[in-house]
């Protein structure tokens, strides 16, 4: 089942593009990162989907139908910065959330122990960190117990502690059979909480699928010979790397991971009249492969 299906979305601002024939799925059960820089497009297409804006163009689907207001009060939305009373306490402004939104009080204290805040219930929410607000800010969106989170840079603002208990919350709400959706323009993020990824820049979609299958790993092979464009002219006639690239003046060599072997390169430049004074296997990172992407 399909939590989310985008078909086509395109959203235009007079002459700006905001988003650019956007089309991807979210399977149920899975935390799925909608991750690109500032601007791109993530917080327009969170906002068409819970229908705060409307699509240009495209369409969109929610638990495999055609969407209705009855679908997205089955989510539970985190979409800007919380907006509680000072003055009052956590429990005081969930009851609050719970009213406006027309749920019942009766889940009120679990919401408190799962977003790690029983113990302050009481407490003014002027006097909770950062991190509290945020974690109550989700506890609203628990109200309900919705099977569905809706998310917009939930650890945006954060310093490390708070970003952590971020990260952590929304592991345990995954493991509870929770489909997160989350966007973010931190990659270290979607790194360590998502399953799946969705990447945008300037509006438009560059890869989606789960995050293993999108950032998977490449063996990068850097050579360098005092000849180098005798060394680039020798290595077209090699098999099976997927690209090769220059950097620092160093030349590299991209396989799929696991099938670089050095000891044949090594042999097969010697064979040709290229000694090499430089040769060394590497293993692309996260950061590395979402620059390729993304530039």
């Amino acid at each position: 089942m399909a939590i989310l299906t985008v078909e086509n979305i395109t959203k235009n601002y007079d002459k700006i593009r905001a988003l650019n024939g956007v089309s991807f799925s979210v399977p149920k059960g899975c935390v799925f990162g909608i991750l690109g820089p500032n601007g791109s497009g993530k917080t327009t297409l969170l906002g068409i989907i819970m229908n705060v804006l409307k699509a240009t163009s495209g369409n969109y689907k929610l638990f495999d139908e055609d969407a209705t207001d009855a679908h997205r009060k089955k989510i539970g939305t985190l979409l800007e910065t919380p907006n509680f009373y000072h003055y009052l306490s956590a429990i005081r402004n969930l009851k609050i959330s719970a009213a406006i939104k027309g749920h019942g009080e009766e889940d009120i204290e679990d919401v408190l122990h799962t977003v790690d805040l029983y113990k302050r219930k009481d407490s003014p929410f002027s006097t909770y960190s950062l991190g509290m607000k945020q974690r109550l800010a989700i506890g609203a969106a628990l109200l309900g117990n919705p099977d569905v989170l809706v998310f917009d840079e939930p650890t945006n603002g954060l310093d490390p502690v708070g970003i952590a208990e971020i990260r952590m919350l929304i592991k345990e709400l995954s493991a509870k059979g929770k489909t997160i959706i989350m966007a973010s323009h931190l990659l270290d993020e979607v790194e360590k909480v998502c399953t799946h990824v969705a990447i945008l820049k300037q509006g438009n979609l560059l890869s989606s699928g789960t995050v293993k299958d999108v950032f998977q790993e490449n063996d990068i092979v850097q050579l360098a010979a005092t000849d180098k464009e005798k060394l680039r002219a020798l290595l077209g006639g090699l098999n099976n790397y997927t690209r090769l690239d220059e950097v620092g003046g160093i030349l590299e060599l991209s396989y799929t991971s696991g099938t670089a072997n050095l000891e044949e390169i090594n042999k097969y430049c010697f064979t040709n009249g290229i000694v090499l004074s430089h040769l060394q296997l590497k293993k692309s990172n996260f950061e590395s492969k979402f620059l390729e992407l993304t530039n």
